[in-house]
């Protein structure tokens, strides 16, 4: 198991480095003079130069690119065009927001999820089942920000239950720990029936049933524990999903987090900040899939990682 660890961060270096790559050169290829935005409106031709040249943005493309290679080798991820404040700085004091607005979200859906897709597994073709799904395939289809704004009109402007954005209280993680984790409960709820229903058609389930076990018991205990290991693969991709995938729930409900710092970072051509954001959510992705592969083997020891 450490064998194969091991060998699985090794192999985040290259693909780290594909990532650094192409980030670099997308951001390079876009429309938009990042000096020019920082120097402001009123700025002369001189003054741009200037703040180019202060940027480093007046070097060769390759002396850049071999400058932000360097830095991030030595842990250094620069320093942020628009405020001049150190990039590892700033992530550090936006991620704490969206880890617990990711970490919430991901709770409430793997329970409900679960829950419902056991309840429309084991009701199977009937007013349950159907209801279930219905709200599944409605959960999946409906755009988040969308359904965050209805969130917001229902619960914050008509009734004026819940705050309609920002994070200075319990009641406002909940409207977008909602919107966030809404697809990845109906994502849960359609992988857990179709898994369960698969499982309760084993032998050892018809034994198991065959010696008088209580169906609940059945369910749950036995045949529950198997359906689950495509259901955790899949739950932890969900999870690095909605990390980055909270940049548009973000700006909907005025979270601080790093969804917020990217949008800022875009519209501002701030290169280090989307760089450093988009290296972060690579390797985040990575390191899940990494946690999901040894979860998967430890919920079934007959699986051998190293092979």
């Amino acid at each position: 198991m450490l064998v194969y660890i091991t060998r699985r961060l090794g192999g985040m270096i290259p693909i780290l480095l594909v990532v650094a790559v192409v980030v670099f050169m997308f951001l390079h290829l876009i429309p938009g003079d990042p000096a020019r935005i920082v120097a402001g409106p009123e700025a002369t031709l001189q003054d741009v130069e200037n703040t180019r040249a202060l940027l480093g943005l007046d070097r060769p493309l390759p002396e850049q690119f071999g400058h932000f290679i360097s830095g991030l080798v030595h842990g250094d991820l620069g320093q942020s065009y628009r405020t001049r404040e150190p990039v590892a700085e700033m992530i550090a004091d936006r991620i704490g927001p969206t880890l617990e607005l990711s970490f919430l979200s991901m709770v409430w859906a793997v329970v409900v999820g679960m829950f419902f897709g056991v309840v429309a597994a084991t009701k199977r073709g009937k007013w349950q089942d159907q209801l279930t799904m219905f709200f599944a395939v409605t959960g999946i289809s409906m755009p988040s920000f969308w359904f965050g704004l209805m969130l917001i009109e229902l619960f914050a402007v008509q009734l004026g239950w819940l705050p309609s954005g920002g994070n200075d209280s319990i009641e406002s993680y909940i409207l977008p720990a909602i919107t966030l984790g809404s697809s990845v409960a109906a994502i849960i709820a359609r992988f857990t029936r179709s898994s369960l229903l698969e499982t309760l058609g084993e032998d050892y389930v018809r034994t198991a049933r065959a010696k008088g076990a209580k169906e609940w018991r059945v369910v749950w205990l036995h045949a529950l524990r198997n359906a689950l290991l495509p259901v955790v693969t899949m739950t932890g991709l969900q999870f690095g999903f909605l990390l980055g995938g909270s940049v548009v729930i973000e700006a909907v409900f005025s979270w601080p987090g790093l969804g917020r710092l990217l949008i800022d970072a875009v519209n501002m051509r701030d290169y280090p900040v989307i760089q450093a954001e988009m290296l972060l959510f690579a390797t985040q992705f990575m390191l899940i899939n990494l946690f999901v592969d040894v979860l998967y083997a430890l919920l079934n020891p007959q699986i051998r990682l190293d092979s």
